[in-house]
């Protein structure tokens, strides 16, 4: 079977070498052949910003390939039961199963697989809505200890900012 391995980390300061090693590993050891690695470094939550991701869905039109592995389908998005059951959905009818290395239900045939995989959805939102609100709250309690939060007066970028206009 021909596969191609999608890897998503959400900032420049993470690496996607952990799940790329793993997932090029079990690809090896479920005899298929690696066609592709799409990578990314994009947040799950910016709809439309996973460039790689839209390579991924317009070569699977394509018909390059007959499968996606991913490290777990928190990957693909944290919007939510319905986009991940879109994308899934999507993909399957381009004749491309999704195949993760942490939900390994997702292998199994049968209706169940929709269900579980809009409850996968489901608790990666959750998770990233919990993981707001923790960071919402640290900083809450930051300034309630009279900390000034943001960066230093007087620091500059490290690196050039682009510019951000209203209209395109």
């Amino acid at each position: 079977m021909r596969v191609v391995i999608y890897v998503r980390v959400s900032t420049d300061d993470q690496n996607t070498t952990n799940q790329s090693i793993v997932l090029e590993d079990w690809a090896k050891q479920c005899g298929f052949q690696v066609v592709g690695i799409y990578s990314e470094r994009e947040s799950a939550w910016k709809a439309g910003h996973q460039k790689e991701l839209a390579k991924l869905v317009a070569d699977a039109r394509r018909h390059k390939f007959d499968a996606v592995l991913v490290w777990s389908l928190d990957r693909l998005s944290r919007e939510g039961a319905l986009a991940i059951l879109k994308l899934v959905d999507k993909l399957r009818i381009y004749g491309v199963r999704v195949l993760s290395y942490q939900e390994s239900w997702t292998e199994a045939p049968g209706e169940l697989a929709e269900v579980l995989y809009a409850l996968s959805g489901w608790v990666a939102r959750m998770e990233s809505q919990r993981r707001s609100e923790r960071t919402k709250a640290g900083l809450a309690r930051a300034v309630a200890q009279g900390r000034r939060l943001g960066r230093p007066s007087g620091s500059k970028d490290k690196r050039k900012r682009k510019k951000r206009t209203r209209f395109p």
